[in-house]
């Protein structure tokens, strides 16, 4: 991709509790829907992140040290999971999506995951051109069903 990452210095890293309230934003500025009182709480993302099948990455800008993407990478031991990928509206287009579905991408390959998948809404048109880049390929014959303990889980 001409032009990936110029200017701009940005490290990915784990991420930190600190984190949380800026991902919410990034989240929130991408369009991802947010469950604050299910799976996106604060005690819920704690959790997550102490599980060995999770992985929850950040992109950190420069010397400012600003959060400016997003990745999350789960696995159930049969295929791997690309989640929650956003960027600050500004830096789009530069490759740090990628980066990060990349990054994702080997540590889920390095747990022994051969089918690496990700869930895109309808409505998301951004994230299904990515991901289309990227080499995912959609499957219209795939119908996603959920049961869920509570509203907003």
């Amino acid at each position: 991709m001409p032009g990936a990452n110029r200017g701009m210095s940005v490290r990915i890293r784990p991420f930190v509790p600190a984190d949380y309230d800026r991902v919410m934003e990034l989240w929130a500025e991408g369009g991802l829907p947010l469950k604050p009182r299910g799976r996106d709480s604060r005690k819920s993302v704690r959790r997550q992140i102490g599980l060995p099948n999770v992985l929850f990455l950040v992109a950190e800008e420069g010397k400012r040290g600003r959060v400016v993407g997003t990745v999350v990478a789960t696995h159930d031991g049969r295929k791997g999971w690309v989640n929650r990928v956003a960027v600050e509206e500004r830096l789009r287009r530069r490759g740090l999506g990628a980066r990060l579905v990349r990054a994702a991408e080997a540590w889920l390959e390095a747990q022994g995951m051969d089918i690496l998948a990700c869930l895109v809404e309808a409505g998301n048109a951004v994230s299904m051109a990515v991901f289309g880049k990227l080499g995912y390929t959609k499957h219209p014959e795939i119908v996603y069903f959920a049961k869920r303990r509570f509203p907003g889980a």
